[in-house]
C-alpha cells in the first residue's frame, strides 16, 4: 500500500509511531509497526500521515518538509530536540522546547552580535531571530511591534522573554545605565511575582507587559511594565508541594544577620503563611551549605534543598539587592520593601480564638502578642488599633447624625482570620504595584517614536483544584488564542482571498461562544458573579447555581458530575461548574469566587493602614484611600470587582496588541517531571494542537507569510532613484527588482496590491526591505544595471534577427538563381542534343551515295513509320479497350465500397440514433425522477439543514471531547483516575488497537452503536436504507485482499455486486487521504479528467443498492471518450494545443479498461484488478459522462485504438499473471485466443 513507504499512526504516549498501511478498511486504515513486525492495529484514516523518506532528517524550519502535517512537526521537533536544538520556526512563528538544562553558548554575548541584523532563516532558529525581526520590522514599517510569548506553566515563558530583552537592549541600547537597569529589573520582579508550583518551579504568577521604548534613531530610550492579576490567593495559602512567592523564601536565606533580627526573621516553617506549602530553599551544594542552620526548616534539613540550575535563593539574594542598587533603590527603601514584607509574614501568624462571651465574638490568643507586636512595629501601626481591626468590624448607619452613627460589630474566628488574610493580601497586593511603580520609575523616557513590546502571561492552567486565578488566566488566554486565530489565520485568509491568490481555506475552531460565556453582559459569568458580590449576603453556593440556571443549554459549560475525573465527579452542582476551552475541559471549584472578586477591605482596616504611621506603608495606601473616598458612602457594601478590572486590564492590552504588528513565540513543555532529555510526545502534539500550530501548518502549505505593498516597496527606493527609474509603474519596478535579485519566480507571488513571499524565504524578503541608504543604493544599481542589459540583450537579439533575415534572403536569391540555371541548361541540352548526335555520326560522302542513302533511308524511314504507326494505332486500341475494362472495375468497386459504406454508415447511424434515443430516455427518467425527488426536498430541505447543522455541532463536541479527554489525562496521575464508563473513545477521537483486551465486549458494541448512529446522520445514508431496506451483507469488517478475492472468484451476483460496491467506496476514501496528504509542490495525481471528478463532488450520485444496480445495468458494455488534459500541462500549454483523450470502458456500473492518450507520449493503459489504484474510481452514474452529449462512443471505435495502442498484449499479460479482475474484455478476449 501506498508505495511501500511509512506512514505515522496516531500513538497514546509517543503521538505518533511509524508503521506501514497493509490494508484499506471501511473507514480505517490497518497499520503495521515498524518496530513490532507482526503486530497490526486500526487508526482512523483522518488521523494517519505520509511521513518523511528520512524520519531522522530534521529541518529549521517546518515548512521546508516534504507533507505538511502534525506528525512531521512532532517529530521534527522531536528530532531537533534529542541534538539540543529547542528552537524551530512554523513560518515566521518560533516554537520553543524548555530542555530544563544549560545548553553552552545558547545565550552568549558572541550569539547575540551574530544575529544582529540577519534576516529570519539565514542563521538557525533562535529567540533572538524573532526579537531582531521584530526590531527591524518596527524600524523600516514604523510601527510598533509586540511579541507574544505563550504556552503552558512551565515551558519557558519568562525565560525567554528574558532573553528578547536581553537582546533588545544589548544590541541597540545607547550604551547607558538605562539599557542595564531594563535587564536588571526582571530579577526583582520575579523575586515578588514568581513561585514555585507543581509545573514549574519558577512561574509567574502574574502576567506583565514590558515595552521597549525606542527613539527617531531607533535607540533605546526607556520601558515601561504594565501588570496584570497577581494571584493573591497564594500569599496565604499554597498546596502541599508549591512555594509561596520567592522574595519570603530569599529574605529569610540571604538577609544578614542585623537584617534578620531587626525583622525577627526565623526559618519558613516557623510562618503560617509559608509552612503549608513546601519550606525548602533552591540551593546548590556549596550555597546551601552557607544557609545556616536555624534558617532551615526541618523538611528541608531531612529532605535537602530543591535543586533547579535557574534558581538558587540565597545567591537570588545578593543577586536582587544588586539589581535594587542598579534600578536606584536606596538602602532605605530597599529596607522598607524587606520590612513590609516581613510585615506580611508576621500577619499571618496571628491566631484568634472564641472570647467565651454572649456578644460571640473572638480575641487575639495569648501566644500571638508578640506577632502582633512585630507586626504592627514592621507596618507602623498601632498595636492595640490593630488589635481592635482585626477582631470588630465598623459600620456605618444612614441614621444617627448627620454623618451617621458608627457601628462596632465583633468577628467571629472564622471571620476574623479571612480579615487578617484580606489585609495580608492586600499590604503584598499594594507592596507588588509599588514595586512596578518603581522599575517603570527606573528607566523614564520623554519621548518615543514606537516600542516593542513582550507580552509574558500564565499559559493556560489546569489542576486538580481549579480556582478563580485559573478561571481568569484561562479567560486571558481564550482571548490571546482568539487573537492569534484572528491574526494569523483569519486576517490571512481574508487577505489572500482580496489579493487573488487562490490559497485554500484553513477551518479553525472559533472559540468566541467561550469569550462570550465569560464577558458578555449581564449574562457572563464575571456579570453574574459582580451581582453576586453586591447582595448582602453573598454565597458561592448561590452563584454557582445562577450561572448553572441561566447557561443551563450551553455548550461550553456543563457541571461537575460531567467531568472525566473521579475528584471532581464528587463535586455537587453548586459547588462548581465547568467549562470547555479551546485546550479542554477545565472543572472551576467556586469555593472562595465570591471573596477573591471582592478586592475592598472593610472599613476599620481600611482606614488602619490608610492612617499608618510609617510613611513608606501609609503612600502604599494613598491612591487606594483617595480613589475610595469618591465611591465609599455611608451604608453601601464595599465592592471593587477584580473580575471587571482585569476584563478591563485585558481589553485595553488586546486593543494594544492589534495595533501593533506582531510575532509569536510558542513554549512548549517537553515533560511533567521537568527534566531533561525526555520527550513526552502525546502531551506535546496536544500542545501543539492547543497553540494553533496544526492548522497554520495548513495555512502555510499555500500560504505567504511575508508581504509588502507595491508602493512602500517603490517609495523606500524613490529618493534613491534616477529619473529613467522614477518613470517606472510600482509594480514594474518591483517586478525589475526581484530580476534583478535573481529571485524565483517559485518563492514569490504578486497579488493585486502587494507582492508576498513563500515560507522559508524571509532572507530575500528582508534583504528587499532593509532601509540602509547604502543598502538601497546597491539594490538601484543592480536594477538599472538588470534594465540595461535585458535592453541590451533585446537589442542583441533584434540585431541577430535583421543580420539573421539578410543572410536568409541573400541565401534564397543565390538559390533561385542556381535553380534557374540549372533548368536552363537543362532545356537547352534537350533542345540540341539529337542534331550534336546527328552531326557526330556523319561522315565524308559523294553526291550520288548521299542522295541513295537519303532515298533509302526516306523509304526506310517511311516503311517504319507506317508500321510504327499501325503498331501505335493497335496499341492505342488495346490500351483504350484495357481502360474501358479497368473503370467498369473501379465503378463497381466503388459502388460495392459506396453500398457498403453507406450500410456502415447507416448501422452507425441507427445505433447512435438508438444510443441518442437511449440517452435520451434516461434523461427523461432521470428528470421525472428528480421532479419527484425536488418535490419531497423541498420537504425535506429544512430538516436537512437541521441534520447538517447537527452534525457540525457534533464533530465540534467530539473534537471538544477528544481535548477534555487528554487534559483529563493529563491532570491524571493515573488512568485508574479517570470515568471507566466513558473510557470508550469516540470513532472520531484517537483511537488504537480496538481489538486489544483492555476493551470489553460492552465497550466495543457501545462503539459500534455509536459508529452507527453517526453513519445514520448522513443523508446518502438514509436515502440508501430507504432504497435497500437492511443490507444482507456486512462488509465493513471485510479486508481489502478480500474484497478483492471475491469480485475475482465469487458466483454469487448480490455477494459479488456488494463487494465491488465496497470496494470502490474504499478506493474513494483511499485516494481522497492521498490527496489530502500529497506531497508540497507537487501536482495531484489524477485518474480521471477533471471535468469528470469535478462533477462527482458537485453531483453526488443516489446510492443505489448494489442488487438493483447489477441489474439495472445488466452488465452493459459501454464505451465513453472525453478530452483530457493533465494537470502538469495544463499551464505549459494554456492555447490546449496538447489535448490528449480519455477512453472509458464500463463493464456494468464500474471501469473494465481506461487509456490516455497524449501527444508527445506513449499511450497510458490500465485495467482493472491490475490497475485499481491508478484507475478511476467513480462509478458510472457518479461520473456524469451518460449525460454529456457525444460522449459515447461505439465499441469498434474503441477497440481500434485498443488494439492499435497494444492493449491486447497488455490485458493478456494481465490475465496470465493472475492479475486482471474478471471482466467482459477479458473473458472475450479469452474466447479469442482459444
Amino acid at each position: 500500500m501506498d508505495d511501500g513507504k511509512p506512514v505515522w499512526a496516531p500513538h497514546p504516549t509517543d503521538g505518533f509511531q511509524l508503521g506501514m498501511i497493509v490494508d484499506i478498511g471501511a473507514d480505517t486504515l490497518t497499520i503495521e509497526p515498524l518496530n513490532h513486525k507482526g503486530k497490526t492495529f486500526l487508526a482512523p484514516i483522518n488521523q494517519v500521515f505520509p511521513g518523511e523518506e528520512d524520519v531522522n532528517k530534521h529541518v529549521e524550519d517546518n515548512c521546508s518538509l516534504m507533507y505538511l502535517n502534525e506528525a512531521t512537526l512532532l517529530n521534527n521537533v522531536r528530532v531537533r530536540y534529542s541534538k539540543d536544538k529547542i528552537y524551530t520556526y512554523v513560518a515566521n512563528i518560533l516554537i520553543a522546547v524548555n530542555p530544563y538544562s544549560d545548553i553552552p553558548k545558547l545565550y552568549s554575548p558572541e550569539t547575540i552580535k551574530m544575529y544582529q541584523g540577519r534576516s529570519l532563516g539565514t542563521l538557525p532558529p533562535h529567540v533572538y531571530a524573532v526579537a531582531d525581526k521584530a526590531y527591524r520590522d518596527m524600524k523600516v514599517l514604523k510601527m510598533s511591534q509586540s511579541i507574544i510569548v505563550s504556552g503552558e506553566s512551565g515551558a519557558g515563558k519568562t525565560e525567554n522573554t528574558k532573553f528578547v530583552l536581553r537582546y533588545l537592549t544589548s544590541s541597540y541600547g545607547t550604551g547607558q545605565d538605562i539599557d542595564e537597569r531594563i535587564v536588571e529589573a526582571n530579577p526583582l520582579l520575579e523575586a515578588f511575582g514568581n513561585a514555585k508550583t507543581v509545573r514549574n518551579n519558577n512561574s509567574s504568577r502574574f502576567g506583565k507587559f514590558v515595552e521597549i521604548h525606542f527613539n527617531e534613531k531607533n535607540a533605546v530610550v526607556g520601558g515601561f511594565v504594565s501588570h496584570y492579576l497577581l494571584e493573591k490567593s497564594r500569599i496565604c495559602m499554597q498546596s502541599a508541594e508549591e512555594r509561596n512567592y520567592h522574595i519570603f523564601y530569599r529574605l529569610c536565606a540571604g538577609a544578614s544577620e542585623d537584617i534578620r533580627r531587626m525583622l525577627h526573621l526565623s526559618s519558613p516553617d516557623t510562618f503560617r503563611y509559608l509552612n503549608r506549602g513546601c519550606t525548602r530553599y533552591f540551593a546548590s551544594k556549596d550555597s546551601d551549605k552557607q544557609i545556616m542552620q536555624n534558617r532551615k526548616s526541618p523538611e528541608h534539613m531531612k529532605v535537602g534543598a530543591l535543586k533547579d540550575p535557574l534558581l538558587d535563593d540565597q545567591g537570588d539574594f545578593n543577586r536582587m539587592c544588586v539589581a535594587m542598587k542598579k534600578i536606584g533603590l536606596d538602602d532605605t527603601e530597599k529596607l522598607n520593601l524587606f520590612r513590609v514584607v516581613a510585615g506580611v509574614l508576621h500577619l499571618g501568624n496571628i491566631d484568634f480564638e472564641e472570647t467565651g462571651s454572649t456578644s460571640g465574638g473572638c480575641i487575639l490568643k495569648n501566644q500571638s502578642s508578640q506577632t502582633l507586636e512585630y507586626c504592627a512595629e514592621l507596618l507602623g501601626l498601632d498595636e492595640e488599633d490593630l488589635r481592635v481591626s482585626l477582631t470588630t468590624r465598623v459600620m456605618l448607619t444612614t441614621s444617627g447624625g448627620a454623618k451617621g452613627t458608627v457601628i462596632k460589630v465583633p468577628l467571629k474566628v472564622e471571620q476574623a482570620n479571612n480579615a487578617r488574610d484580606a489585609l495580608a493580601k492586600a499590604v503584598y497586593s499594594r507592596l507588588f504595584d509599588h514595586v512596578v511603580k518603581r522599575v517603570n520609575q527606573c528607566f523614564p523616557f520623554q519621548t518615543s517614536n514606537n516600542f516593542i513590546g513582550v507580552l509574558d502571561i500564565a499559559g493556560f492552567e489546569y489542576f486538580e483544584h481549579n480556582s478563580f486565578e485559573q478561571f481568569c488566566i484561562n479567560y486571558c488566554n481564550e482571548k490571546l488564542q482568539q487573537f492569534f486565530n484572528e491574526r494569523i489565520l483569519k486576517e490571512e485568509q481574508e487577505l489572500y482571498q482580496r489579493e487573488g491568490l487562490g490559497v485554500n481555506e484553513v477551518h479553525y475552531v472559533d472559540n468566541q461562544d467561550c469569550i462570550d460565556l465569560v464577558e458578555a453582559k449581564v449574562v457572563g459569568i464575571l456579570d453574574i458573579l459582580d451581582e453576586e458580590n453586591r447582595l448582602p449576603q453573598p454565597s458561592d453556593q448561590h452563584f454557582a447555581e445562577a450561572v448553572h440556571s441561566k447557561h443551563k443549554d450551553h455548550f461550553r459549560l456543563t457541571v461537575p458530575r460531567k467531568s472525566k475525573l473521579t475528584v471532581h465527579r464528587n463535586l455537587r452542582d453548586d459547588e462548581g461548574f465547568i467549562v470547555r476551552h479551546f485546550a479542554g475541559a477545565v472543572c472551576y471549584e467556586t469555593t472562595q469566587f465570591v471573596e477573591k472578586n471582592n478586592d475592598a477591605l472593610h472599613m476599620s482596616l481600611e482606614s488602619l493602614v490608610c492612617e499608618s504611621k510609617d510613611k513608606f506603608v501609609k503612600d502604599l495606601f494613598e491612591n487606594f484611600s483617595n480613589s475610595r473616598d469618591s465611591k465609599q458612602k455611608a451604608g453601601k457594601l464595599s465592592f471593587i470587582s477584580v473580575g471587571n478590572k482585569f476584563k478591563t486590564q485585558l481589553n485595553l492590552l488586546l486593543e494594544k496588541l492589534r495595533s501593533t504588528g506582531s510575532s509569536f513565540i510558542r513554549c512548549v513543555k517537553p515533560n511533567l517531571k521537568m527534566v531533561p532529555h525526555q520527550f513526552e510526545g502525546a502531551q506535546i502534539l496536544s500542545q501543539l494542537q492547543c497553540s494553533g500550530m496544526v492548522a497554520v501548518l495548513d495555512l502555510m502549505q499555500g500560504g505567504f507569510p511575508s508581504r509588502t505593498h507595491f508602493h512602500e516597496l517603490y517609495n523606500m527606493y524613490k529618493q534613491y532613484m534616477p529619473a529613467k527609474l522614477t518613470r517606472l509603474d510600482p509594480r514594474l519596478f518591483c517586478k525589475a527588482l526581484f530580476k534583478a535579485l535573481g529571485l524565483n519566480y517559485n518563492d514569490y507571488k504578486f497579488g493585486l496590491t502587494r507582492v508576498f513571499f513563500r515560507p522559508g524565504k524571509f532572507a530575500e524578503f528582508d534583504q528587499i526591505m532593509k532601509s540602509d541608504p547604502d543598502h538601497l543604493l546597491e539594490l538601484l544599481k543592480r536594477v538599472n544595471k538588470w534594465l540595461i542589459m535585458s535592453r541590451w540583450k533585446k537589442v542583441q537579439w533584434c540585431s541577430l534577427s535583421v543580420i539573421k533575415l539578410r543572410n536568409k534572403m541573400c541565401y534564397r536569391a543565390q538559390a533561385c538563381i542556381k535553380i534557374q540555371k540549372t533548368v536552363r541548361m537543362w532545356l537547352c541540352k534537350k533542345r540540341h542534343k539529337p542534331r550534336v548526335d546527328g552531326m557526330v555520326k556523319s561522315t565524308v560522302m559523294s553526291r550520288k551515295q548521299i542522295e541513295e542513302e537519303y532515298e533509302a533511308l526516306v523509304k526506310r524511314s517511311e516503311g517504319l513509320l507506317s508500321s510504327m504507326q499501325k503498331r501505335k494505332q493497335e496499341e492505342e486500341e488495346r490500351e483504350r479497350l484495357k481502360r474501358i475494362q479497368e473503370e467498369m472495375e473501379r465503378d463497381r468497386k466503388r459502388r460495392e465500397e459506396e453500398d457498403q459504406l453507406r450500410k456502415q454508415e447507416e448501422e452507425d447511424r441507427r445505433l447512435k440514433s438508438e444510443m441518442e434515443q437511449k440517452r435520451k430516455q434516461e434523461e427523461e427518467e432521470r428528470r421525472k425522477r428528480e421532479e419527484e425527488e425536488r418535490l419531497l426536498q423541498a420537504e425535506l430541505e429544512v430538516q436537512l439543514a437541521l441534520e447538517r447543522e447537527e452534525a457540525t455541532q457534533r464533530q465540534t463536541v467530539l473534537e471538544q471531547e477528544r481535548r477534555d479527554r487528554e487534559l483529563a489525562m493529563r491532570i491524571a496521575q493515573s488512568e485508574a483516575e479517570l470515568i471507566q464508563e466513558d473510557a470508550q473513545m469516540d470513532p472520531s477521537l484517537r483511537s488504537y488497537d480496538f481489538s486489544s483486551p483492555s476493551f470489553s465486549e460492552r465497550e466495543k458494541s457501545d462503539l459500534a452503536a455509536e459508529i452507527a448512529e453517526l453513519l445514520a446522520r448522513g443523508v446518502q445514508v438514509q436515502a440508501s436504507k430507504a432504497a435497500a431496506g437492511v443490507k444482507k451483507y456486512d462488509l465493513s469488517k471485510w479486508k481489502y485482499a478480500e474484497l478483492r478475492d471475491a469480485i475475482n472468484t465469487s458466483c454469487d451476483i448480490e455477494l459479488l455486486a456488494a463487494c465491488r460496491e465496497e470496494f470502490h467506496r474504499r478506493l474513494k476514501v483511499y485516494h481522497a487521504w492521498k490527496s489530502k496528504n500529497k506531497k508540497r509542490n507537487t501536482d495531484t495525481e489524477q485518474r480521471a479528467p477533471k471535468s469528470v471528478t469535478d462533477y462527482a463532488e458537485q453531483n453526488p450520485a443516489p446510492p443505489v443498492p448494489a442488487r438493483q444496480q447489477e441489474i439495472a445495468m445488466n452488465r452493459q458494455q459501454r464505451y465513453f471518450r472525453i478530452p483530457f488534459i493533465r494537470p502538469a500541462d495544463q499551464y505549459k500549454d494554456p492555447a490546449n494545443k496538447k489535448k490528449g483523450w480519455w477512453y472509458a470502458h464500463f463493464d456494468g456500473p464500474w471501469i473494465a479498461r481506461q487509456m490516455e492518450l497524449h501527444p508527445d507520449k506513449h499511450p497510458i493503459l490500465l485495467v482493472a484488478g491490475k490497475d485499481d489504484m491508478e484507475m478511476c474510481e467513480l462509478s458510472l452514474e457518479e461520473t456524469g459522462l451518460t449525460r454529456k452529449r457525444g460522449a459515447e462512443i461505439l465499441p469498434r471505435q474503441f477497440e481500434e485504438i485498443w488494439e492499435r495502442c497494444g492493449g491486447i498484449q497488455y490485458l493478456r499479460n494481465a490475465i496470465e499473471s493472475k492479475q486482471a479482475r474478471p471482466t467482459y474484455a477479458t473473458a472475450m478476449l479469452q474466447n479469442l485466443l482459444k
